[in-house]
C-alpha cells in the first residue's frame, strides 16, 4: 500500500482544480502545499511566457525549506509553449532552486500515453491555437499523433474556469472514434476526476488527463527515491 505523500504543487494563480484532484489520485492521507504563480487574465502566449517562467522560478523558492517529497509543476500551457527541451530545462532549474525532485505535467502526459502504447489519440483541450499547435508538437516528439482533436477555445481564464466536468465528458465523447488508441484531456484546470473511469468504460480505450498523469509520475518519483 503506497504511503501518503506531502507534495509541492505549482499552478497558475487562476487554477481551482488541480490541488483537490491531484490529492484524489494520490494515496489516502496525502497533503499538498500549493504555490500559485501570478499571471494575467489572458491565456498564456509565447510573448508572456518568459515573464511567467521567471515568476515560477522566484515563487518556487518557497519550497526549498519545506518538507515535501516531490514538486509537481502543473503549468501545462507553459510546458507546451516551451517545448520538450524547454520543459526539461525548467524542470532542472526548479530542482536546483528547491532541492526537490520535480515532475512536470507536460512530460507526465507524454509518458502516461507512452505507457498505454497509444500512438494515435483523441485530444481535448481548452486552449487557443497557439498552444494547441505546440501541444501537438510536444506529443509528436514523444511518438504520439493526434488523430482527432477538439478544443473549448477559452479566450481567457474566466472562460476556462467556467468549464465543468459534464461539458468535458461530452466533448470527449464527440471527439473520440474507434481509430484512436486513447482519449487525452489536457489542462490542469479542466475537471476530470469524476469522468475518466466512465469514459474509459464507455469508449473501450484508456482515458487519461493531465492531473491524473501528474499524480502517476509523482508517485513514481517518490518510489524511486524510496528504493
Amino acid at each position: 500500500m503506497p504511503h501518503a505523500l506531502h507534495v509541492g504543487l505549482m499552478v497558475p494563480a487562476n487554477n481551482t482544480t488541480m490541488e483537490h484532484e491531484l490529492l484524489a489520485w494520490l494515496p489516502a492521507g496525502s497533503t499538498c502545499m500549493t504555490v500559485r504563480v501570478p499571471r494575467g487574465a489572458g491565456m498564456l502566449t509565447e510573448e508572456t511566457l518568459p515573464a511567467y517562467k521567471a515568476q515560477a522560478l522566484e515563487h518556487a523558492r518557497q519550497f526549498a525549506p519545506a518538507a515535501i517529497d516531490v514538486l509537481a509543476y502543473g503549468c501545462t500551457a507553459a510546458g507546451f509553449l516551451s517545448g520538450p527541451a524547454g520543459d526539461a530545462a525548467l524542470q532542472a532549474e526548479l530542482a536546483a532552486v528547491t532541492g526537490k525532485p520535480v515532475v512536470t505535467t507536460a512530460r507526465s502526459m507524454v509518458r502516461a500515453l507512452q505507457d498505454t502504447g497509444a500512438t494515435h489519440i483523441a485530444l481535448v483541450t481548452p486552449y487557443l491555437d497557439e498552444v494547441n499547435v505546440r501541444l501537438k508538437a510536444f506529443l509528436a516528439d514523444g511518438g504520439i499523433g493526434v488523430r482527432r482533436f477538439a478544443s473549448f477555445y477559452a479566450q481567457n481564464v474566466q472562460e476556462l474556469g467556467r468549464i465543468e466536468a459534464d461539458a468535458v465528458a461530452r466533448l470527449a465523447r464527440e471527439t473520440f472514434d474507434d481509430t484512436c488508441d486513447a482519449i487525452f484531456i489536457a489542462c490542469t484546470q479542466l475537471p476530470t476526476a469524476a469522468i475518466l473511469e466512465g469514459l474509459a468504460r464507455e469508449l473501450g480505450r484508456p482515458a487519461l488527463s493531465s492531473i491524473q498523469a501528474t499524480a502517476r509520475y509523482v508517485l513514481r518519483a517518490h518510489e524511486r527515491l524510496a528504493a
